[in-house]
């Protein structure tokens, strides 16, 4: 089937070359001949339009034939139209197949250049995929365990122990089984959010949303899973339209605001500020408590890092959420840091405006 579609491909460049070759020498000649007619011409000027022209030959045909034989046919139609010895000719034909030859070769060249260029970059954004895809499946399988494991040895004291066990540790318990099986319903939004951005489709489908309206919805959400949270929102008066899939920038803003609320070991309010660039509009998630340690600033969106406050506690770790926010946010051609400032941490993530 490959072979088919190749020996296909060709055929269609040579037909091409024939069609493109053909209009390009009729065209010369009747512009020649139109010339040739005039008063006062210069016989020169007729011979530097057949060589302008397979200079466009050549830069448009695959190999050299075409250019070639373009060649020799303005030769033969000089031979017959002009006055004109049959050395200048032949000196004239040598002319013009060494310009025929040298722009097809140099096109050739800057082809297969750009052919490896485009292969160096293909392999380069398959090896970061899969580097971003072990990343994901390591913080996936790390996320997952411990909660899992909770939600089980949990049940297991409860059915074992019940008669001995008092109200309160009851209580204590059912509440573990709660929070751990939040935390999985949070991952399994992550996972549908991450599966929306197709591998062979990274640029999503966009719909101009208005800014206000997704932090607002995103807000609603993050009362429900934490009752009493306090997030400071600082925004522009002015709308701010902004072409995104709303549905995975609320999964970005929850997964930051849930970071932040849950590793900066801190009880102060979370700061949110939206700014409106000329270029796009910023991002910025702020907590006030002990910040990103230093070694992990390099390594946040690659799915490795985990909070320092929890860190006997897997369950807690910011690891899928970070590699999942990265990834959306490039699919929007946006851009994402994380990183401490005087009093705590901050993750900035931008979206472009629509061009």
């Amino acid at each position: 089937m490959l072979k088919k579609l190749q020996t296909l491909r060709k055929r269609n460049e040579h037909l091409y070359s024939v069609l493109f070759s053909v209009v390009c020498m009729a065209i010369t000649i009747a512009a020649a001949a139109i010339y040739g007619g005039t008063a006062g011409r210069d016989p020169s000027n007729v011979t530097l339009l057949f060589i302008f022209s397979l200079i466009i030959i050549s830069c448009n045909t695959i190999g050299y034939f075409y250019g070639l034989l373009c060649s020799l046919l303005a030769v033969l139609w000089l031979g017959l139209t002009q006055d004109v010895s049959p050395g200048s000719l032949f000196i004239t034909f040598l002319g013009m197949a060494a310009v025929t030859i040298f722009i097809s070769a140099l096109i050739s060249h800057s082809t297969t250049q750009s052919e490896l260029i485009a292969e160096r970059e293909k392999q380069l954004a398959e090896a970061g995929l899969e580097k971003t895809r072990a990343n994901l499946l390591r913080a996936i399988s790390h996320d997952l365990r411990t909660p899992l494991s909770g939600i089980l040895g949990n049940c297991l004291i409860f059915l074992e122990n019940q008669s001995l066990l008092s109200e309160q540790e009851k209580r204590q318990i059912v509440t573990n089984i709660q929070e751990s099986s939040d935390w999985l319903i949070n991952m399994v939004e992550n996972l549908l959010s991450i599966t929306r951005i197709r591998e062979d489709r990274p640029i999503i489908n966009t719909t101009d949303e208005i800014v206000e309206e997704v932090i607002g919805e995103a807000l609603q959400k993050m009362e429900k899973r934490h009752p009493g949270c306090t997030i400071h929102v600082t925004i522009p008066d002015d709308f701010i339209l902004l072409p995104m899939d709303v549905v995975l920038i609320e999964q970005v803003i929850l997964n930051l605001l849930e970071n932040a609320l849950r590793h900066s070991g801190s009880k102060e309010p979370v700061d949110m500020v939206v700014e409106d660039e000329p270029d796009y509009v910023s991002f910025t998630i702020r907590d006030y408590g002990i910040g990103i340690p230093e070694n992990m600033l390099n390594s946040l969106f690659e799915g490795t890092y985990y909070s320092a406050v929890h860190a006997p506690d897997a369950q807690k770790g910011m690891g899928i959420g970070l590699v999942i926010c990265k990834t959306i946010i490039s699919a929007h051609q946006g851009t994402i840091l994380g990183r401490n400032h005087e009093h705590g941490a901050e993750f900035i993530f931008t979206l472009p405006k629509k061009k």
